[in-house]
């Protein structure tokens, strides 16, 4: 647990970075970019409650999952922002699409936040920042109410980890005073995700589910995302639909996962193509299970595995970075997977 002390010293912190704001910063420290003016202060309201950023951001930090990706793409270097502790494949803290636009961007390396034991509030003030962007995170009360001693946060919107790729760049955007370079991000990805899908015409008005990550030694239940989740949203993204199963079974919660008994498997009878957390031997333990084997899609295989430690997994999850990067690559998996439904 973290220390009382800096929980309860952290309200004189916030004024003490006030003061220094009134200061300025050296050239190295400013990480604004330039671009449309907006005008400020800007409120923005959300789930935890209602920000307001008097004025335009220099010191730019991010807390949670590729927050960082959205000022990233605006041409702003963050100050500070969360090490990626998930499809890290050479252990540098950074996803290769993050790396990339780092190695662009030049300035100074952000400090790498590490998450693994929850919010670093130490480490998040130490960076001074002017905001605090968490638009797609699973903040509690508590961390939102921590972090606002610090600076001003920008938190979802509806519910936690459920923030959709476009909101988050709208909200975080926003909150930079970019909201029309936002807008044309928007506009950019979309077009690069109508034109791969154009390139495989068998995946419209397919079917998809995006399976967790099952446990091979118990296949007793079967962990799945919900229309909440950015994983499921995205195959709407690429011409595909989701499943009534899944609809029906997300409807009466805001839980991003749930958990399916596979005595009851028959429920996914009416999906055409899964993507799962996994290699050949959990697809192979899945089509030799009594019970699992009944899903038509397992049966056929019908199945995209997606191994979470590499980048490829980690951005089935859209991410403004990860979208351009492996869009290609995904779309052609998924294809693939679509090319076995009769």
């Amino acid at each position: 647990m973290r220390s009382n002390r800096f929980l309860t010293g952290v309200v004189a912190l916030a004024a003490t970075l006030a003061l220094a704001a009134c200061g300025g910063s050296s050239k190295a420290e400013d990480t604004s970019a330039s671009g449309s003016s907006a005008t400020f202060p800007i409120t923005i309201t959300h789930a935890l409650g209602s920000t307001t950023i008097k004025e335009k951001p220099k010191r730019v930090a991010t807390v949670a999952w590729a927050n960082h990706e959205v000022p990233l793409a605006l041409g702003i270097v963050p100050v500070g922002m969360a090490k990626a502790n998930f499809g890290d494949d050479d252990n540098d803290g950074l996803l290769p699409w993050v790396a990339e636009k780092l190695r662009s961007l030049g300035g100074t390396a952000p400090v790498l936040f590490d998450e693994n034991d929850g919010i670093n509030f130490e480490a998040v003030a130490d960076t001074k920042p002017d905001v605090i962007l968490a638009a797609y995170s699973g903040l509690t009360q508590q961390d939102y109410d921590t972090l606002s001693k610090i600076a001003p946060v920008v938190a979802y919107p509806k519910a936690p980890w459920a923030t959709a790729w476009r909101d988050t760049i709208k909200l975080e955007s926003q909150a930079l005073g970019l909201a029309k370079e936002g807008d044309a991000l928007i506009a950019d990805f979309e077009k690069k995700m109508t034109d791969a899908a154009a390139k495989h015409p068998q995946l419209a008005g397919k079917s998809a589910m995006f399976m967790t990550h099952v446990d091979p030694t118990d296949l007793s239940k079967v962990g799945f995302y919900t229309t909440h989740d950015t994983r499921a949203q995205f195959f709407e993204d690429l011409g595909m639909k989701v499943p009534g199963s899944i609809a029906k079974l997300s409807a009466g919660t805001d839980k991003f996962t749930l958990n399916q008994s596979a005595e009851q498997i028959q429920v996914f009878d009416d999906v055409d193509v899964i993507v799962a957390y996994g290699d050949d031997k959990l697809l192979a333990a899945a089509q030799a299970d009594p019970l699992l084997s009944k899903i038509p899609a397992i049966k056929r295989g019908s199945v995209v595995m997606l191994s979470g430690s590499t980048p490829l997994g980690t951005a089935a999850n859209p991410t403004p970075l990860a979208i351009p990067f492996v869009l290609d690559d995904y779309v052609a998996m998924l294809a693939k997977a679509a090319d076995q439904v009769s």
